[in-house]
């Protein structure tokens, strides 16, 4: 008899661990930017597909309106952002308390350029973030993703401009010159 319970319940945990790895970047989530646009999340098992972003590198920072080093990151976001337009989205989520309105009002005297959201409208997606790739609250703290929405590199501190560049560069499709490779029969004449 305590065989055949042993072998039920082992039955069951299997049954049960076999839906946890099935369901296991499943959850989709809604966070709201300060101009009011939604944009759905979903979870990989590697990384985060926003539904909204299609095709580009996102650089997912999460800042603090108080924080030096945050602040100062700002027109380096501003830049890549105006250089990289057609191939990155830049999301920077801000954890230090300001409701929407007054975030809005934030990003507006600054000029930012990029997709800015407050924690309040961000709250369950932050918790699960932060669960997954263990930030501990240090800010800033930026996850860039690719194309795909695979995770590429998480970084707490503020990150030089031109190293940003040099990894979206390195993210970005090679062209290909067809002008500088010469076909070899045409040189031989």
């Amino acid at each position: 008899m305590n065989k055949i319970i042993g072998i039920v319940v082992t039955i069951v945990l299997l049954s049960i661990n076999a839906f946890a790895l099935e369901t296991k970047g499943k959850q989709t989530f809604s966070i709201t930017d300060i101009n009011d646009k939604v944009y759905t999340v979903k979870e990989l098992a590697n990384g985060l597909k926003f539904e909204n972003i299609k095709d580009k590198i996102i650089l997912l920072e999460f800042f603090g309106h108080r924080c030096p080093p945050c602040k100062k990151s700002i027109p380096h976001y501003i830049s890549l952002q105006e250089k990289f337009k057609k191939d990155i989205a830049i999301v920077a989520i801000e954890v230090q308390g300001l409701n929407r309105k007054s975030l809005k009002s934030f990003a507006n005297k600054k000029g930012i350029n990029y997709i800015t959201i407050s924690q309040e409208d961000a709250n369950i997606f932050l918790e699960h973030v932060s669960a997954r790739s263990g930030w501990s609250g240090a800010i800033p703290y930026l996850i860039i993703l690719n194309q795909k929405g695979e995770v590429q590199t998480m970084q707490a501190g503020m990150v030089p401009e031109s190293s940003l560049a040099r990894v979206i560069t390195g993210l970005l499709p090679k062209v290909i010159d067809k002008n500088s490779t010469k076909d070899s029969n045409s040189s031989k004449k």
